[in-house]
């Protein structure tokens, strides 16, 4: 079985780089960004992509959804939407005294949803059943979503006037939130010869289906988990909650709020993910610690003391890496 394990999860790393190629035609740099979707799509998790403006976070979405085989709706969040305007509504006929089901863009397999934050929070709640329970309540009806059924969000970072920031309940519904950085000044010079030259913008072709999406996630569930390994997800987010206990009396003043248990689960789920895409059938502490941010800095609130310091949680969480041992 272990041998077998083994080589499907050689097969999909192999699948998974052709996409990644396939991506990287319109794509320049910016690796780590599809690298975290890809885990997020494995891990059958949503993902919050946070940048500034210009820094090809809708195009990267949009490019490898276009070389998947599923539907792709692309939700545009303004001020002025209606929780109908996500999910759907229901739509009454006079003539026959009846309701009828009309769905939103949200019944899709990669729901993109642009600049998340400028909709009201009565908005963003419309998905909050989507993306946990993947169903959608119309009226009396209750109706499934796709599977595959992804949400890949972005939201702005500087711009904060016309911006309603997510409630913790939504933020916690999302496995990941990745920040993107600027490219470098090579990366930079291939994107003005690709998207600047004389030839044509390229685009990228489908080369994966759904059904092999599905057949991924099902064999990420398999990869093993050592339960020292299980320990140490659980020790860094217990030392969220309560670094004193960690030995790490420092943080205590610059954290309100730990992660819940959705933060141990997303862990090993993503360090699943990671395995897979490194060719490996087991996962590592190093696995956990590679995500160990884009899982945590969006369950952890900082107090007002750490951002008078200017402290994040990106320091909180790289302060509980080097501390937490290492099995």
């Amino acid at each position: 079985m272990s041998d077998r394990l083994t080589e499907d999860v050689t097969k999909l790393q192999g699948r998974f780089n052709s996409l990644k190629a396939e991506v990287g035609k319109v794509l320049v740099g910016q690796d780590d960004m599809l690298h975290r979707l890809l885990l997020g799509m494995l891990a059958g998790g949503h993902v919050l992509l946070e940048g500034v403006p210009g820094l090809a976070k809708t195009l990267v979405i949009k490019t490898l959804a276009s070389s998947l085989d599923g539907t792709f709706s692309r939700i545009q969040f303004t001020p002025d939407m209606l929780p109908g305007d996500i999910v759907g509504t229901q739509i009454y006929n006079p003539r026959e005294g009846t309701y009828t089901a009309k769905k939103g863009p949200v019944f899709g397999n990669f729901i993109l949803a642009d600049e998340i934050n400028r909709a009201p929070a009565k908005v963003q709640s419309a998905l909050l059943e989507a993306m946990q329970e993947r169903q959608v309540t119309l009226g009396d009806q209750t109706f499934k979503l796709a599977d595959p059924f992804l949400v890949l969000a972005t939201q702005n970072p500087i711009e904060q006037e016309g911006t309603y920031p997510l409630p913790e309940a939504q933020l916690d519904r999302f496995m990941l939130k990745v920040r993107v950085g600027y490219p470098t000044k090579e990366d930079e010079v291939k994107i003005i010869d690709r998207m600047a030259g004389s030839g044509s913008e390229p685009t990228a072709s489908k080369v994966m289906n759904t059904d092999e999406i599905l057949e991924a996630r099902d064999l990420v569930r398999q990869i093993f988990v050592d339960d020292k390994v299980k320990r140490y997800a659980v020790d860094l987010v217990s030392a969220t909650r309560d670094p004193k206990a960690a030995n790490m009396a420092q943080l205590a003043p610059l954290i309100d709020n730990g992660a819940s248990p959705r933060a141990s689960i997303a862990l090993i789920k993503v360090a699943k993910a990671q395995a897979l895409l490194s060719g490996r059938s087991y996962i590592s502490p190093h696995d956990v610690k590679t995500i160990a941010h884009d899982v945590l800095r969006h369950r952890i609130l900082v107090s007002y003391e750490a951002e008078a310091q200017g402290k994040s949680t990106d320091h909180v969480i790289g302060q509980i890496l080097e501390n937490v041992p290492v099995p």
